[in-house]
């Protein structure tokens, strides 16, 4: 059975902050990335996260993989796990991500030839999904976690291949930039 809850205040009062969550953190990013100035920790251990946040997205890939397993296997409680997993490893990610943005420089791409064209489509292209990708993540774990089964279902079509196809290009970016890091 479904629960009802779009046409209460808790579901119009979770649009808002769905929305406004989604909004906020690409700007958010965005800022970041851009600032002129970066924040001076003084702490060297920042030049670690790159690495971390690789881990964490091969963890999420894993976790969104098993997510799929378990659901297509009919197991519900395993699919939930997993996917609870895959969006607190996205959340342990968005959180490591912004710390090293705002406090170290971004690193160039060093790549000749084909490999600097392939970097450049799979970084735009994952830039772009990530930005967009939160909405629906956020709508498809609300409405699984709520017990609206159609509505995580329908949501989950085009939520699921953007976060998988975010995880998984995350980790390749980080593999083809990772020589060029300079700490």
């Amino acid at each position: 059975m479904e629960t009802k809850i779009e046409g209460n205040s808790s579901g119009s009062s979770m649009s808002r902050w769905i929305t406004f969550i989604s909004v906020l953190v690409p700007i958010l990013v965005a800022v970041l990335l851009f600032m002129p100035s970066k924040i001076d920790t003084g702490q060297d251990w920042v030049y670690f996260l790159p690495h971390l946040n690789a881990v964490i997205n091969s963890a999420a890939t894993i976790a969104l993989l098993l997510g799929l397993f378990f659901i297509k296997q009919g197991e519900k409680v395993l699919h939930k796990a997993s996917m609870t997993t895959a969006f607190m490893l996205g959340a342990l990610f968005l959180v490591s991500y912004v710390i090293y943005h705002a406090s170290a420089e971004s690193t160039s791409f060093g790549g000749e030839g084909w490999i600097r064209g392939l970097y450049y489509f799979l970084l735009i292209t994952h830039i772009i999904l990530a930005a967009v990708a939160l909405f629906p993540i956020l709508w498809a774990y609300y409405y699984g976690y709520t017990g609206q089964y159609g509505k995580h279902r329908a949501v989950v079509k085009y939520a699921f291949p953007i976060w998988l196809y975010v995880t998984v290009t995350g980790v390749i970016v980080y593999l083809l930039i990772s020589p060029y890091y300079s700490h």
